[in-house]
Parts: structure tokens; C-alpha cells; sequence
């Protein structure tokens, strides 16, 4: 995704977490992602949330390229209806 930030996984415990669970929730906003172990074991991963790009697109970015045909709106005849239902 555009302006989207890479973020590096580290393991924690689960108990370095519920010690200081505000900490590594601004690490994480800060774009790192943890992968919580328990046991040795990997049991959950907290990670950033990466948000769609806020760029719009441009208006007729596609014009000309592609022609809706005059029967468009018109109902499909009934044996691809059909297939459609499942009938």
C-alpha cells in the first residue's frame, strides 16, 4: 500500500506483555509487530493496522477505454437466470 510503513517482528512472553502492555502498544503505533509466545510456543501476533492510501483516484482515469453496451439493464434471459438461482 502506498505510504504504508514496514514494520519488524520481535517474540515477546505473554507476561512481558500484561508487565507493560502500554509500551509495546506505542511500539506497535510506532510500527513494529510482536509475536506473543507462551510456552515457546507463538499463540498471537499484534501488529500495526496499515490504513489504505488517502489518494483519490483521478475522474475518468479509464474514459474511452471501455463502452457500456445499450442492453446492459436489461434482464438476463432465463437460462443464465437460472444458473444464477441454482435452479
Amino acid at each position: 500500500m502506498a505510504g504504508a510503513k514496514e514494520t519488524t517482528t520481535v517474540q515477546v512472553t505473554e507476561e512481558q506483555i500484561r508487565q507493560d502492555l502500554r509500551t509495546y502498544l506505542r511500539r506497535v503505533e510506532a510500527g513494529e509487530a510482536f509475536v506473543i509466545v507462551k510456552a515457546g510456543r507463538p499463540i498471537a501476533e499484534i501488529r500495526p493496522v496499515l490504513l489504505a492510501s488517502k489518494t483519490l483516484r483521478p475522474f475518468g482515469l479509464c474514459v474511452g477505454e471501455f463502452t457500456v453496451p445499450d442492453g446492459f439493464d436489461d434482464p438476463l434471459p432465463e437460462d443464465i437466470a437460472h444458473e444464477f438461482e441454482g435452479r
